[in-house]
């Protein structure tokens, strides 16, 4: 997306979070990144939603998602769910657990509260988090429960700044 007022191409700041992956966006035409489904907003479902590749919410979800692709969740979304899924990319609202299989990233104006269990977590400064981490090992296999006796899970019930703030 170039912005139309300037003719230098240049990339707004909205394009440069896209090229990080902090906003995916809806229009990203790569087969492997198409998104297959979008809950807009003011759209509200309750129930269980199951599928394979990448689905965006911007809306109200309540219910279970299962899927291996990926999850994105925008800012206007509110998603009170359990969440099995291979990548969860959110700066929306979600209560429930996340089991994920590669990856988990909270980007801000997120907020979640909940249990979170992923390889990787990656948690940008200015969400909001309640709950607790476990981080499995890459390539394990996520059974969708969190161990009680082997590890203590990380508790964090803050909003995260960076250091020196």
């Amino acid at each position: 997306m170039w912005n139309a007022n300037d003719s230098s191409g240049r990339q707004t700041d909205s394009d440069e979070r896209y090229e990080t992956g902090a906003i995916p966006s809806v229009r990203k035409t790569g087969a492997e990144d198409e998104v297959i489904a979008f809950i807009g907003k003011g759209v509200e479902f309750k129930g269980v939603l199951t599928y394979k590749g990448r689905v965006r919410i911007d809306g109200r979800l309540e219910g279970e998602i299962h899927t291996d692709g990926v999850l994105l969740v925008g800012e206007e979304a509110v998603i009170s769910a359990t969440v099995n899924a291979g990548t969860v990319i959110s700066s929306g609202q979600i209560t429930g657990d996340i089991v994920a299989t590669e990856k988990v990233n909270l980007h801000a104006p997120a907020a979640m509260n909940g249990s979170v269990k992923a390889p990787v977590i990656a948690i940008e400064e200015g969400v909001f988090f309640t709950g607790s981490l476990e981080m499995t090992k890459p390539g394990q296999e996520a059974d969708g429960s969190f161990r009680s006796s082997a590890i203590t899970p990380i508790r964090v019930n803050t909003l995260l700044k960076a250091a020196g703030q």
